[in-house]
C-alpha cells in the first residue's frame, strides 16, 4: 500500500478508512509472508495484499494482489476475520486507517518473487512468525487461517 491513491489523493490523514484484502497462502505447514516496501510499517512482515478496487470482490482483490506482489497462484478456501489498522500521530489523529479483509488459501504453484511492493518474501512456520516484526493482528489471522484449513482436512 503506497502513500498516494489512484485518484491522486493522499492516504495520510484519511477522511474514511481504506478497504484492503490480503491472503494467507498455506503450503506444507508454512505461510507466505512479504516484508512491506512502503509506509506505513516499511520492513514489517505481513500477508500479501493491498487495496480493493471499485467493482472488485474481496477474494478477487486478494488473488490479484498475490499475483502482482509475488507472482503466485492460490485457491481461496475461506474468509477470515477483518483486521483494522489505525496508525495515529502524536496528537492522536488517524494518520493511516485501513480495514483489511484476509482470506485463507492453499498454494497452487510457483515460487514467490519479490516485487516492487515487497522488500522480501519467505515461507514461515507459525513459530517463526512469532519471532518477526509483523503487522497488527497477523498472529491471530494466521491462527484462524491454519485452523480453517485444518478443519477442512485440506493438505497444508
Amino acid at each position: 500500500m503506497t502513500e498516494g491513491t489512484a485518484d491522486g489523493g493522499s492516504r495520510l490523514f484519511p477522511t474514511r478508512p481504506y478497504v484492503g484484502a490480503s491472503i494467507a497462502v498455506i503450503r506444507d505447514e508454512r505461510v507466505l509472508l512479504a516484508a512491506r516496501a512502503n509506509e506505513p510499517m516499511r520492513g514489517v512482515w505481513t500477508l500479501p495484499g493491498g487495496l480493493v478496487e471499485a467493482g472488485e470482490a474481496l477474494a478477487e482483490a486478494a488473488l490479484r494482489e498475490l499475483s502482482e506482489e509475488v507472482g503466485l497462484t492460490a485457491e481461496v478456501v475461506g474468509v477470515l476475520s477483518p483486521t483494522e489498522i489505525i496508525v495515529r500521530d502524536e496528537a492522536g489523529r488517524a494518520r493511516h486507517h485501513y480495514v483489511v479483509h484476509p482470506h485463507a488459501a492453499l498454494w497452487c504453484g510457483g515460487e514467490p518473487v519479490t516485487g516492487p511492493e515487497a522488500l522480501g518474501v519467505r515461507w514461515a512456520t507459525r513459530d517463526e512468525v512469532a519471532g518477526l516484526a509483523t503487522t497488527p493482528g497477523l498472529i491471530e489471522t494466521l491462527h484462524e487461517a491454519f485452523t480453517l484449513v485444518r478443519e477442512m482436512g485440506a493438505r497444508t
